[in-house]
């Protein structure tokens, strides 16, 4: 029987090579080796990938000395239990492997940064003891390692406030300070909400269970929040005025989410979302027959 190609992985395309040789009991010149990806460290083991091989036997040599029928292939059976491949990374019992994943730790049910803001007429709650001293001063931490690795120069203040309007549950808040950091905000708040995942997920890890945090930069959130109210507010008049609809603009999930919350207990109108990300937007409608 010959073994035709397997994969192996492993922390750096050697390790990956030393595995598949202890696997096939060769030494270097008896295999072929092709480097499927030299895989990458990320942030704080974050985002890491592992280096990953493929290799064979050259033409011509046998892993068995039992003579098997020309053209049979040889797969080896690899199973996993579901609970050793939870969040598991790359370790030296896991020889061969056809995929990996990297998954990010999930949040809890009752996460109060609910994404879809169809259901923001439901408030999300969860246990306060999850939110306190020690995981604001490691979510801190966490963000001045990752801008001392971005070579960015600012200063990082943190409190344990309330993050969103018509709640009353504790959340980190953390805000960046420093000079010109527009860049870190990018278009639709996109940059600043990848940090805050990135954030989110190494904080997660940190403490050993999801923390629920916002991350601003100089006080961005706040004003966009006063923005959003402010035109919400002048919007739903209009609709309530004119009895006609009013489509707003493309806008992230927590920003659908404060005009959603700011205009639910209104009696003239009516707020639903629609399209798809990230062109999904806020309609506004009217509940009352239009004045004539």
């Amino acid at each position: 029987m010959q073994l035709k190609k397997l994969d192996f992985i492993g922390s750096t395309v050697e390790e990956a090579i030393e595995k598949g040789l202890s696997i096939f009991n060769r030494t270097r010149d008896h295999v072929d080796v092709e480097v499927l990806d030299t895989g990458s460290k990320g942030i704080f083991g974050i985002g890491a990938k592992p280096a990953k091989v493929r290799m064979s036997l050259k033409p011509g040599d046998k892993l068995f000395d039992d003579p098997e029928e020309e053209g049979e292939e040889f797969e080896p059976e690899i199973s996993e239990s579901a609970e050793a491949k939870t969040d598991k990374k790359p370790s030296e019992n896991t020889a061969v492997s056809i995929e990996t994943e990297v998954k990010a730790p999930a949040a809890p049910a009752a996460e109060i940064f609910e994404s879809d803001p169809d259901s923001a007429d439901e408030i999300k709650t969860y246990p306060d003891h999850i939110v306190n001293e020690n995981s604001l001063a490691i979510t801190i931490g966490v963000v001045k390692d990752l801008l001392e690795h971005m070579r960015v120069k600012a200063t990082v203040e943190g409190r344990i406030g309330v993050q969103e309007i018509g709640t009353n549950q504790p959340c980190i808040l953390i805000d960046i300070k420093g000079d010109d950091l527009s860049y870190l905000i990018g278009r639709q708040s996109e940059t600043l909400n990848a940090f805050q995942y990135i954030t989110s997920l190494i904080v997660g890890r940190e403490n050993g269970h999801w923390v629920p945090l916002q991350i601003d930069i100089q006080g961005y959130r706040a004003r966009r929040e006063r923005q959003l109210r402010q035109m919400a507010v002048r919007m739903a008049d209009q609709v309530a005025k004119s009895g006609r609809k009013i489509s707003l603009e493309p806008m992230p999930g927590p920003e659908r989410r404060i005009i959603h919350m700011l205009l639910r207990n209104r009696a003239d109108v009516y707020t639903e979302s629609t399209g798809e990300e990230p062109n999904r937007k806020v309609v506004i409608l009217s509940k009352i027959p239009a004045q004539k």
